[in-house]
């Protein structure tokens, strides 16, 4: 007899399926209109163990023997004050483990979060080799395949974050194998793959797959900042998809659970919609519920950074003062001093780590310039990378070795620096005194937590494998953030990464803004500014706004209307410049401050579809409450007019106005109703940017995808 379980939020509903004779699986999902039937075949929890493998040889997530011999126990359903819980309890007879499947759904959200715990109540060791948070059918109807969907994937690199791509999933990436002769599954599968601690530094653990002729799309996101995998892979039924942290294969991760032991996935999360953008704009929503309550998530002030294409790390107070009266002149709210500061030697990179103020580059001493800011109405900030150690660190030598990640005895090195292991107390005490120290003698109100190497794989000291030692830092690393904030709660933390690189959920639902990139070409920065949405919430996202006295007016409006759609966080040497771009200046932030309310309740959408790199038009549009705002940036300028695909908005009169820069022509626009088409035309002898307000009156409003962001603003989802 086969048991069926129902179960949702009203939004979003899984059908779940098991008998004493098969592995509990996921039968169907049903969200806003789209209901997805999944084949039998995949267990609901898959367990890779060194004794117990696949039930078919092969390197996939899936298809393990313990997640087909597991058998249902017993279920749980809650309500909670977020929205609704799900444990599911399972038992695989031949080791005496123990499974819970935890799946939680928020309120009025079609996204399902997951993670699995496994508990060893057996009478021998288990070593353990991966377990996927997630995994199910991508579904469909009884002719589906694989080759209804395409994939949306992106590459990540140091200055060039989220390069975003489409592929087809037929042809090159899964070939008709005629696997139905075999009566096997094929072996192969699509895998992507990050390692070690720079979390997107390659790749993003945001995807999606879209099927038109279904009208459903799921996106998804590993909730991580360490190593993961996803995969998306085809069996004899149909195709799927399983999300996963750390594995043997992979990342060098197994874990030995002796009897009585447990271990708990990490968490990952997954939406359904009609299309791509929809299913970003349940993610978004979800993320907006998912981060750590703070006051900075709705007050969202103008930083000023003295870095980028500014004193590059060059700090003094002569440099300094004249910035910080200019900043403040403009209407920023906190000013942070990045790197060098801490410097009397000139060079700083492998001697960091005690973060003491340089005596050299502040004869006044640095109160002296923490005072300036402070009195010019803006709070205190500074530079720091925490969990490294310079080979030259005076902490070098004070820190016991077993403060350190270390491989085979040894310290690991990347770039001069030691990586300071946040399992050991004296790597946390060490940290927790240089924050409470510099707040309380320097005032500082922000840090920009930067992070410039990474060390590998992990460590094997008091770790079961490489693998499993990394993990444990990781987590370690996310309880220490969560000290410093219980701590401080109105510390405002950026999360940075040289740039991008570690711009994963898990360190995002706990900190407060993240830099998109360190790209110092503005010509370059616009397609990252405009897809960073896809993976980090709008009002998170600092793009960086970086003018400089020798621009055109056109090309500083250019770099101010870069970080508009974001929060806004802005550099430049503003001391320099004549009255018309510092007023440029003056005019960004102020409608960047106008912004922050309506930011924090959008949704993200692309008008020209997710930015291409060499692009000559980027857009980035944010659907608000009656319409929405959009920047449109225009590289090449001999590329003449662009047409934008605004078919949210078909039928209705469409009323386009210039929020940035007011003081410049505006742009030509013209609006194609019936068609949902936007024209804009910029000047032909010049590269330009320009931020609209989009307003709609009429039959389409378009304000669905902001509705649905809207919605996340009840109890947070923790």
């Amino acid at each position: 007899m086969t048991d069926r379980l129902s179960w949702g939020n009203g939004t979003l509903t899984v059908e779940l399926e098991w008998s004493a004779d098969s592995a509990p699986r996921i039968a169907a999902v049903t969200a806003g209109g789209v209901r997805l039937e999944m084949p039998a075949g995949l267990p609901l929890v898959d367990v890779l163990t060194v004794c117990h493998g696949h039930s078919l040889a092969n390197d996939r997530l899936v298809h393990t023997v313990i997640g087909h011999e597991s058998r249902y126990v017993a279920h749980e359903d809650r309500t909670t004050d977020a929205g609704r819980e799900l444990r599911i309890r399972l038992h695989h007879a031949g080791t005496g483990l123990a499974i819970e499947l935890l799946l939680q759904l928020p309120d009025g959200l079609a996204v399902l979060r997951s993670s699995v715990t496994v508990a060893n109540r057996g009478d021998s060791d288990l070593v353990l080799r991966s377990i996927p948070s997630l995994a199910l059918y991508l579904g469909g109807d009884a002719s589906s395949s694989i080759r209804d969907w395409d994939v949306h994937h992106a590459l990540s690199d140091w200055l060039g974050e989220g390069r975003w791509i489409t592929e087809p999933l037929n042809g090159v990436r899964f070939p008709r194998l005629e696997q139905h002769l075999t009566n096997h599954n094929p072996r192969g599968e699509f895998s992507v793959i990050s390692t070690g601690t720079w979390s997107t530094g390659k790749h993003l653990p945001v995807a999606a797959v879209g099927s038109a002729r279904l009208g459903a799309a799921w996106a998804w996101q590993v909730e991580h900042n360490g190593a993961w995998r996803w995969e998306i892979g085809e069996d004899t039924a149909s195709g799927y998809v399983a999300l996963s942290g750390p594995t043997d294969t992979d990342h060098q991760w197994t874990q030995t659970l002796h009897p009585g032991d447990a271990f708990e996935t990490v968490p990952v999360a997954l939406a359904l919609a009609p299309d791509f953008t929809a299913a970003i704009a349940q993610l978004t929503a979800y993320r907006r519920r998912a981060r750590r309550p703070h006051p900075d998530n709705a007050a969202m002030p103008v930083v000023f950074n003295d870095y980028m294409n500014t004193l590059n790390g060059d700090p003094t107070t002569e440099k300094l003062l004249p910035l910080i009266d200019a900043a403040a002149a403009v209407g920023a709210e906190i000013f942070c001093i990045d790197a060098g500061w801490y410097d009397d030697s000139g060079d700083w990179w492998d001697t960091v780590g005690e973060w003491l103020p340089s005596t050299t580059r502040f004869p006044g001493g640095l109160v002296e310039v923490i005072d300036r800011i402070r009195s010019a109405g803006m709070v205190p900030g500074l530079w720091l990378e925490p969990e490294v150690i310079g080979v030259n660190s005076p902490m070098a030598e004070r820190l016991p070795a077993a403060a350190f990640l270390q491989r085979g005895g040894k310290r690991v090195v990347e770039h001069h620096r030691y990586h300071l292991d946040l399992r050991h107390p004296a790597a946390r005490a060490h940290l927790d005194e240089v924050v409470d120290r510099l707040v309380r003698d320097y005032s500082v109100g922000f840090f920009k937590l930067d992070y410039n190497i990474n060390p590998g794989p992990g460590t094997d000291r008091d770790a079961d494998s490489v693998g499993a030692g990394l993990l444990a830092h990781n987590r370690a690393h996310l309880e220490w953030l969560e000290g410093v904030l219980d701590r401080h709660p109105d510390l405002v933390l950026e999360n940075c990464g040289s740039g991008g690189m570690r711009a994963d959920y898990a360190m995002l639902s706990r900190l407060q803004m993240q830099s998109t990139s360190d790209q110092q070409d503005f010509l370059k920065y616009p397609p990252i500014a405009a897809a960073a949405p896809a993976s980090i919430l709008p009002e998170q996202a600092a793009s960086w706004a970086y003018p400089q006295p020798e621009m055109t007016e056109e090309e500083a409006a250019f770099c101010l209307a870069t970080g508009l759609l974001g929060r806004y966080y802005v550099s430049g040497h503003l001391g320099r410049m004549d009255e018309p771009r510092l007023a440029l200046v003056a005019e960004a932030v102020t409608v960047a401050k106008s912004l922050r309310g309506e930011l924090a309740v959008s949704a993200p959408f692309w008008p020209l579809g997710v930015p291409t790199w060499e692009a000559p038009w980027t857009a980035l549009g944010l659907a608000v409450d009656g319409g929405a705002l959009l920047t449109v940036w225009n590289r090449d300028p001999s590329a003449g007019a662009v047409e934008l695909d605004l078919r949210r908005f078909a039928g209705a009169d469409l009323t386009v106005t210039t929020i940035f820069p007011r003081s410049l022509p505006e742009w030509s626009t013209h609006w194609d109703a019936e068609n949902g088409r936007l024209r804009v035309a910029g000047p032909a002898d010049e590269a330009g940017a320009r931020v609209l307000r989009l307003q709609a009156a009429g039959p389409s409003s378009g304000g669905q995808l902001a509705t649905a962001a809207h919605s996340a603003t009840r109890t947070p989802w923790r």
